[in-house]
């Protein structure tokens, strides 16, 4: 007999890779990995699982674009937050890798 499993949800994916990102922080490319493949049988399919790796750090570099130019000299802040969601996106590749990981086996 075959199990079905229910609709994914973005949300529950995104808030599962966040909290185990920073448990996991420790766990340099294994940690991110771990993260995703969880979030991405959450997310249900491979796309929603690529949206749940992708959103946070897309998120995370706004906030940090937005809070360093009204807290700091604007130049240096839109700087500075351009730089993180660079890295931030950059150090995404474990996070994606997971998330097809995930997506596959949540589908």
């Amino acid at each position: 007999m075959a199990v079905e499993r229910g609709q994914g949800s973005l949300v529950s994916a995104v808030v599962w890779m966040i909290l185990l990102s920073i448990l996991l922080f420790w766990l340099p490319a294994i940690g991110p990995l771990i993260a995703e493949i969880v979030a991405g049988r959450k997310a249900g399919d491979i796309g929603t699982a690529l949206l749940a790796a992708i959103i946070p750090a897309i998120l995370a570099g706004l906030l940090l674009f937005i809070l360093g130019t009204a807290f700091a000299l604007p130049a240096v802040g839109a700087i500075a937050g351009a730089g993180v969601l660079v890295v931030l996106v950059v150090n995404s590749v474990p996070l994606l890798v997971g998330a097809l990981i995930g997506g596959a086996l949540g589908s």
